[in-house]
């Protein structure tokens, strides 16, 4: 076809008159750069030779590593945990180090903590008897660790100051780099009753028959991670950021009652010395059935060792090489089953400790969903490495550690279980055991980021849960679940981006908001298939290193070419709420005969370079009364002038193939929220039919406050809604709507 062009000028009369005086511009002072497409620069850490700009480890990164051998014991009648270990530390810093800091978690609830003088008070009104006692009249327990001794490898004592959760040891000579050092401390520390004194591990007493329940964390002083980005990360433990811990191999032996039936990080070296003949060949045979579990500790044998609290002993031993942390659940109580999983022809054992208290629920459901989630998380990520994972049942516990986790829900006690709880409990083992991925291999700084273990891990639960088939309730995670939070009270919102002691709702700010933001980047955002290749990258850059937040910022986008900073800005580091609106909605008609405020020569020489037509106007039917197609479908042959000149300059394979649109809609979006985010629209027109359109964030760049599309149709627009499937997370939908619609309330 030939070079004539015709223009069809988009045109809303408010916007001219007929005589534009010439502007002579003012200087203004300068401003602040409020443009939410502004790249990261001012708040992401500089790129180094330890961290690139890529988000991939540089080529000077180091990590430390820590081994551990331990020896504790477990006094049942007394619960007491008394220990020894020696820890052989690995300097692969470039830096030499006169002292090393220790974690000591336990003494978060010694009678000296400041844990509990940090905490706010006020007067409760009404309370259980036995709430009563345990507040006001009962005597508190002593807890936090007792430290024996510590010495050098010659034995030898060396100086140690303890400063509430950390303790620093210091060197009798400087550690240089690339050298390692072994020291050996003892302690032992009174296990509390979690269910009635609270904590991330403790027992738990079925006072019907006397027995404990013990799952046992944070038992031994360990390590604290000294790296590139803090130094020493010695942050003191108050209660809420968890924990951040080296990488290294761990040989532990465990003493309790002969009765126990025991499970622990790591690999079982003398299963035939802890458990009957019968038992390990149910266990061999369980390593080879994939489809459900094999009982191996049955529930007839657990009744039988609950009623018997014997006086012997019996050590179990455990090995686990490249693990950041150590966990044990043990008591005479305990059913045991395991199943295999197939990962890429590897075979790693799901397996779940609980007592008769908790079936029929957890026999049939507690493995499977260990395995499932097995699978999912390495789809999405890596296979899994460890040997196994483990479920253990703790009521009102959910906390995780290198293959192994505690996980609340039972039945009640008719064995009686409901939907609630199920799913709930189905819930938080995919939560907990997906820990494993992050932050137990993908080892970021817990301590200091809730949200990179919690909130990331929290969308890889969601994904888990909607892979199951069962239209799983998930609690966190899709756009519509964090509204509430996004839309309350501003006074009570912080950036996802605060460091986990200062979060006024914790839930909302380390689980579900950066849940929710990640699942808004793979649905709507990026697409599954660049998020999940970027994401993968990010986890397979990091497992078993340490990771920043800057790391798998710039990583999502290295990996993608999708420029993200105006999410990740807007999302983690402010706490801006989506809500995007239709401002107006304008239809125009086609016509030659140019508007009175179109004639004049200067507009038109301004606009399109000469001062004479012949044009094609679209005139907004709230403006102009039009003497030409007013309230009727364009056609082509209606405007000669056009008619003509396609008929001049288009063969009959092109016009055969022409759009024929015969409706003109110009659209104004606003953006009353704060949070950028892509325009989504779903037009429904006259025969009911609809069609769905997405322009991306981009849309706002140069105006921050509205955008405006046309468009233009084949049939007559009935509808236009924005983000139909709320997919966005918008706080308001009454301006979402053209016309605008009337919105139910709940009590509707």
């Amino acid at each position: 076809m030939k070079n004539t062009i015709i223009l069809l000028f988009i045109f809303p009369m408010l916007a001219w008159s007929q005589n534009i005086p010439e502007q002579k511009p003012t200087k203004e002072s300068g401003s602040y750069d409020a443009n939410k497409f502004s790249q990261m620069y001012d708040i992401l850490a500089t790129p180094n030779m330890f961290r690139t700009a890529s988000g991939a480890p540089g080529p000077a990164y180091y990590q430390q590593q820590a081994d551990y051998k331990i020896d504790i014991e477990l006094d049942d009648k007394n619960s007491r945990l008394s220990g020894s270990e020696t820890i052989t530390y690995y300097n692969n810093s470039p830096d030499t180090l006169s002292y090393l800091w220790v974690q000591l978690d336990q003494n978060q609830a010694a009678k000296n903590s400041l844990s509990p003088l940090a905490e706010n008070q006020r007067t409760q009104e009404v309370f259980t008897p036995n709430n009563f006692a345990n507040k006001f009249l009962k005597k508190e327990l002593e807890r936090g660790f007792n430290i024996e001794y510590i010495k050098d490898s010659k034995g030898n004592p060396m100086n140690y100051t303890i400063n509430q959760t950390m303790m620093r040891i210091d060197l009798p000579a400087a550690m240089k780099s690339g050298e390692k050092l072994s020291f050996s401390i003892k302690w032992w520390y009174n296990i509390n009753n979690y269910r009635q004194d609270g904590g991330r591990s403790g027992y738990e007493l079925f006072e019907k028959d006397g027995n404990k329940l013990y799952i046992i964390a944070q038992f031994y002083p360990r390590m604290a991670v000294y790296n590139d980005v803090e130094g020493w990360q010695n942050m003191q433990f108050w209660g809420s950021g968890e924990f951040t811990l080296p990488f290294g191999n761990f040989d532990v032996n465990i003493t309790v009652p002969a009765d126990h039936v025991l499970n622990a990080t790591g690999e079982l070296t003398n299963r035939n010395e802890v458990f009957t003949a019968a038992q390990v060949k149910r266990y061999e045979l369980a390593q080879k059935t994939f489809d459900k579990p094999v009982v191996i500790v049955t529930q007839g044998e657990a009744e039988i060792t609950e009623k018997g609290f014997s006086d012997k002993k019996k050590t179990w031993k455990f090995s686990a090489k490249n693990v950041r942390d150590f966990g044990i659940a043990t008591s005479r109580k305990f059913i045991y089953d395991a199943m295999a999983v197939q990962l890429n022809g590897k075979i790693v054992m799901a397996e779940s400790v609980y007592p008769k208290e908790a079936n029929p629920l957890w026999g049939e459901t507690s493995t499977l969903t260990v395995a499932h989630t097995l699978k999912s998380y390495s789809s999405h990520t890596f296979d899994y490495p460890y040997p196994k994972a483990v479920s253990v049942s703790a009521e009102d516990q959910g906390m995780e550690y290198p293959m192994i986790c505690w996980n609340f829900g039972r039945p009640d006690e008719n064995g009686v279980t409901s939907t609630q709880i199920k799913n709930g409990m189905i819930g938080v083992i995919i939560h907990e055991v997906g820990h494993n991925f992050f932050p137990m291999i993908v080892n970021s700084d817990e301590r200091q980021w809730s949200w990179m273990d919690e909130g990331i891990n929290t969308f890889m639960q969601y994904m888990a849960q909607q892979e199951l088939g069962t239209n799983f309730p998930s609690r966190r995670g899709s756009p519509k679940g964090i509204v509430p939070y996004m839309s309350s009270d501003k006074k009570f919102l912080e950036p996802i981006m605060s460091n986990s002691e200062s979060l006024i709702d914790f839930g909302n700010n380390a689980y579900a908001k950066p849940a929710t933001g990640l699942n808004i980047l793979r649905e709507t955002i990026m697409g599954r298939e660049l998020f999940d290749y970027a994401f993968k990258v990010y986890a397979n850059r990091w497992k078993f290193k340490h990771p920043t937040p800057e790391d798998f910022f710039r990583t999502m986008e290295d990996a993608s070419a999708v420029d993200l900073d105006w999410f990740f800005r807007g999302w983690f580091y402010t706490t801006d709420y989506v809500d995007i609106g239709i401002k107006e909605v304008k239809q125009y008609y086609v016509t030659e005969n140019a508007p009175t405020e179109l004639k004049d020569v200067t507009i038109n020489k301004r606009r399109f370079g000469k001062e004479n037509g012949p044009y094609i106007y679209l005139i907004s039917e709230n403006n102009v009364d039009l003497s030409f197609g007013k309230k009727q479908a364009f056609q082509l042959d209606s405007a000669k002038l056009l008619s003509d000149y396609v008929n001049q300059n288009f063969s009959a394979e092109e016009k055969a193939s022409m759009k024929t649109p015969k409706y003109f809609y110009e659209v104004e979006f606003n953006k009353p929220g704060g949070m950028l985010m892509p325009i989504i629209v779903e037009i429904t027109y006259d025969d009911n039919t609809k069609e769905n359109f997405k322009f991306p964030a981009q849309i706002w760049r140069k105006n921050n406050e509205t955008a405006k599309r046309v468009f233009a149709t084949e049939k007559a627009i009935k509808t236009i809604q924005i983000d139909p499937k709320l997919e966005t997370a918008d706080i308001d939908l009454t301006n979402n709507t053209w016309p605008k619609a009337e919105v139910k309330s709940k009590f509707d």
